[in-house]
């Protein structure tokens, strides 16, 4: 059993895939080509705003994103610590100071209701995570926001095609970022991002910025750096992205056959659904209650179920960010989902009978 199988779903389109890299390379047009252009103007369409722009990670996206709205040296932007380090790491990186809140126990995405707590005159932004595909409560963040005139930066980098309130997330805040790492819900076959938004003057920024802050070849308006999705990769996705929807609804169907499966499994705690949402289950993230997480991790590799820790260490804890002086006191609910979370093996051709051998197991181990 595999926790992700990437080569079934290319077995499923093995054409389509094969001829857009083939035609790409006929027509040598690797850079800032008419794919990359076609693949921006259907995420755009696709989310319902006006601007979309390929960048070459879903990192530089969000690092795109807080250097167009000039954030910097100075300024604070709240966000989760329980995420992927580069949601933390690109506020930093621009010289703006990363600041936690705590997360909500049945999401796992940011508290809205700590937010407010943390503003101070030097706040600029919020970065909600809209974590495993799970979409943040983005109507509380948004309320928050305008009350305090700060911009949203939505991480959406787990969630294309998510929704809330049937608004693709990406669209709600001021600019959307979406990561086509190979193991995304819609991935590339190497390194590719892309920021979404209907701001002009942010889409005039970054479409320079990728291309290190040039608008015609050997004239640099500013300091920017190579970020580009390249052609090959959007030809790709152009490929895979028709298919989107419908490999979004069935991991939909397969996040059901679990909780079906895990119904009242001691101990185990299957994920919770915002209201008014549309989850694309990017992850199947269960809770073990108590301090059992690693030996049931362990005790189902043993059996030939891999599962992944999605994420054993808050962001505050990292190394990289030990300067900012929090303490683990400061958010427990991170603390406790770092200790107790765990991805089970989800993608859409995955079988029945793979699900049910996870479900018995893991039942028995609990028991």
């Amino acid at each position: 059993m595999k926790f992700l199988d990437l080569n079934a779903q290319y077995e499923s389109i093995r054409a389509q895939i094969d001829g857009a890299v083939a035609r790409v390379i006929r027509e040598s047009s690797f850079i800032l080509g008419a794919d990359l252009q076609k693949l921006e103007a259907e995420i755009a369409n696709y989310c319902g705003v006006h601007f979309a722009v390929g960048l070459n990670s879903g990192t530089d996206a969000l690092a795109a994103a807080l250097r167009a709205l000039q954030i910097g040296p100075g300024d604070e932007v709240i966000t989760t610590p329980f995420s992927f380090f580069a949601t933390a790491e690109v506020i930093a990186l621009v010289g703006a100071k990363p600041v936690f809140v705590d997360i909500e126990p049945t999401t796992y995405n940011l508290d809205s209701k700590k937010i407010e707590a943390a503003i101070t005159k030097k706040t600029r932004a919020l970065l909600p995570v809209h974590l495993y595909g799970q979409p943040a409560d983005m109507d509380q963040i948004l309320q928050v926001a305008q009350k305090y005139k700060l911009e949203v930066i939505e991480d959406a980098a787990q969630a294309l095609g998510a929704k809330l309130h049937e608004k693709h997330v990406g669209s709600l805040g001021k600019i959307g970022c979406f990561s086509f790492f190979p193991s995304k819900n819609l991935g590339a076959y190497g390194d590719g991002g892309m920021l979404v938004t209907d701001d002009e003057a942010v889409v005039s920024y970054v479409r320079k910025w990728r291309v290190h802050g040039s608008t015609e070849k050997y004239h640099h308006e500013f300091l920017g750096v190579s970020s580009r999705l390249d052609n090959l990769q959007a030809a790709i996705l152009l490929a895979k992205f028709p298919h989107l929807d419908t490999w979004n609804a069935k991991r939909r169907e397969v996040a059901q056959r679990y909780t079906t499966l895990l119904s009242g499994a001691p101990k185990l705690i299957t994920p919770t659904v915002l209201a008014n949402s549309e989850h694309t289950f990017h992850q199947y993230t269960v809770r073990i209650e108590g301090n059992k997480r690693n030996e049931v991790k362990e005790r189902l590799a043993a059996a030939g179920v891999p599962t992944m820790v999605y994420y054993p260490s808050p962001l505050h804890a990292q190394p990289a960010l030990k300067h900012l002086g929090y303490a683990n006191s400061d958010f427990p609910e991170a603390i406790r989902a770092s200790e107790q979370v765990l991805s089970l093996p989800i993608y859409p051709e995955i079988k029945l009978p793979d699900q049910e051998k996870v479900a018995t197991l893991l039942r028995e181990i609990l028991s």
